[in-house]
């Protein structure tokens, strides 16, 4: 039974992982120090160490792990642009202190998140893995992650597997952040009979991912020696609008509320689309569609705010 380890897996992503992979039958190791994620998250029959990724304190525990995933990171855009020396600290130091970490502990892969960031300045729709040209400071961080990684597989002959996520979304999405993922923040908002915010006019285009396509690619991970040393956009290869988008969770709530406009963010791409042809190679292919992902998320959003009632 391989150990597997997950940086950040009380947030979104990791704690779905967790989840897949104990159902799956590996043994689980998890790393937080819960700045953002969540304790109650974290799945029964998990290792549990609440501890920071640029601390020394994870060079131990990292021990016997097999296969680890790095997902721990400052990823809000808003907040990164407001701190761009806690971005570089988290998203850089923290990646180069994980990575240091496992090479010393003998772990034989690290699957690591980069993002479809990389590509805010693309003007290539849809996006391959090569046309990387980053602009927020959140972009930048995980460009210097990335180089830091392939520096590793240069000098160490580290194996590795880099994943740029598109718009991930589903149950246990972060609704927390100072500006939430625009799905999370459009449900909350409707069940709680206000106004959603859209920032811009709603024309902006993106590829909206679920969880449980993500996690099917991550498993592959684990066993296939073929994603070694390679970097996969894990992206639906659709895209909408937010205002579809908006118009689609209205409907599953059976809301009349209009949302508010306002100022445009920086820092954002205004469309992004994955080529997923490098993933798809390789046998996978995402398989939920974007109102049943929507539909599940309404589901557990209600859920979650009903204990809070």
């Amino acid at each position: 039974m391989k150990r597997i380890g997950i940086t950040g897996i009380a947030g979104f992503i990791g704690s779905n992982l967790a989840d897949r992979l104990l159902s799956a039958g590996y043994d689980v190791v998890g790393y937080d120090n819960l700045a953002y994620g969540v304790r109650e998250q974290v799945p029964d029959g998990v290792e549990f160490h609440e501890v920071d990724v640029r601390g020394r304190e994870i060079y131990d525990l990292f021990e016997r792990v097999d296969v680890l995933f790095h997902l721990a990171a400052k990823n809000c855009i808003a907040d990164c642009q407001e701190d761009p020396v806690e971005t570089a600290d988290v998203n850089v130091t923290g990646t180069v202190n994980v990575f240091e970490a496992a090479r010393r502990a003998g772990v034989g892969k690290i699957v690591y998140a980069e993002s479809s960031a990389l590509y805010e300045g693309s003007q290539s729709l849809p996006t391959p893995e090569s046309d990387v040209c980053p602009e927020s400071f959140y972009a930048t961080s995980k460009l210097a992650g990335m180089a830091f990684a392939q520096a590793y597989r240069r000098f160490f002959e580290t194996r590795t597997t880099a994943l740029r996520y598109f718009c991930v979304y589903g149950p246990r999405q972060d609704y927390r952040r100072t500006i939430p993922p625009v799905m999370s923040a459009f449900i909350i908002n409707l069940l709680r009979g206000r106004r959603p915010v859209i920032y811009g006019t709603g024309e902006k285009r993106r590829d909206f991912v679920y969880v449980d396509d993500v996690n099917d690619f991550h498993l592959r991970c684990i066993e296939d020696r073929a994603t070694d040393g390679h970097t996969f956009n894990l992206g639906s290869g659709v895209n909408y609008s937010i205002g579809e988008l908006f118009a689609i969770v209205a409907d599953l709530l059976g809301s009349n509320l209009q949302p508010e406009y306002r100022p445009d963010l920086p820092g954002e791409a205004r469309e992004n689309l994955a080529d997923i042809s490098a993933a798809r190679a390789l046998g996978w292919e995402p398989r939920t569609g974007l109102r049943e992902g929507l539909r599940r998320s309404v589901a557990y959003i209600k859920g979650e705010l009903s204990k809070i009632a």
